[in-house]
C-alpha cells in the first residue's frame, strides 16, 4: 500500500503500481527459500519507514526488489542501509550478481544504486502505472565489489 500511496503522490502513478507490488509480496510470502531470499523492513522510532527484498532471479543472480523509503524518513540514509543489507545477504547466499529493475523518475534510488557500483545495462520505454516511463535494468558483480555491509541506526527486520 505504501508504494501505491508514495508513487501516486510523487509521480501520479495509478493503482496498478500497488497491485504490482502486492503480487511481488504475495509471491514471496507464498514460498521463498530463506537461505537465498530475504526481505527487510526498516523501522525508525517504532514506525515502518522502508523496505527492500532480495529474491532469486536465477541460480547465480539475485534481484533487488521494491526498495522504498517513506518520504518522512528520507535523509536518514535508510535507503542506502536497506540496499547494503540486501547486498550483504546476496553475497553471503553465494550469488555472483545482483540485478534490479527501476524506472527513470526514481532518482534517489538510482543514486543509491550507482553509489554501490551498479551499472545501467538496459533501458526501454514503456507505459505502466498510468504513465509513460523508461524502465531501467541495473546490474552489479557481487564478486568484485566490497560494498554491502550495513552499520545501522535503524532496525531492519527480516519479515515481509
Amino acid at each position: 500500500m505504501a508504494h501505491g500511496e508514495v508513487y501516486a503522490a510523487e509521480f501520479g502513478w495509478d493503482t496498478s503500481m500497488e497491485a504490482f507490488v502486492a503480487r511481488i509480496v504475495a509471491d514471496y510470502a507464498a514460498g521463498h527459500d530463506p537461505a537465498r531470499e530475504a526481505a527487510w523492513i526498516a523501522e525508525m522510532d517504532g514506525r515502518r519507514v522502508g523496505c527492500v527484498f532480495c529474491v532469486a532471479a536465477d541460480e547465480s543472480t539475485a534481484q533487488l526488489r521494491i526498495l522504498l523509503v517513506d518520504p518522512l524518513a528520507r535523509g536518514h540514509r535508510i535507503g542506502g542501509l536497506l540496499v547494503d543489507e540486501c547486498l550483504g545477504f546476496a553475497r553471503s547466499a553465494g550469488y555472483a550478481r545482483m540485478k534490479l529493475w527501476t524506472n527513470h523518475p526514481l532518482a534517489a534510488a538510482r543514486a543509491i544504486y550507482l553509489s554501490r557500483g551498479f551499472a545501467l545495462i538496459e533501458e526501454e520505454p514503456h507505459h505502466s502505472f498510468g504513465v509513460d516511463l523508461v524502465g531501467q535494468v541495473y546490474e552489479l558483480d557481487l564478486r568484485s565489489s566490497g560494498q554491502g555491509s550495513a552499520g545501522t541506526a535503524v532496525s531492519a527486520t527480516g519479515r515481509p
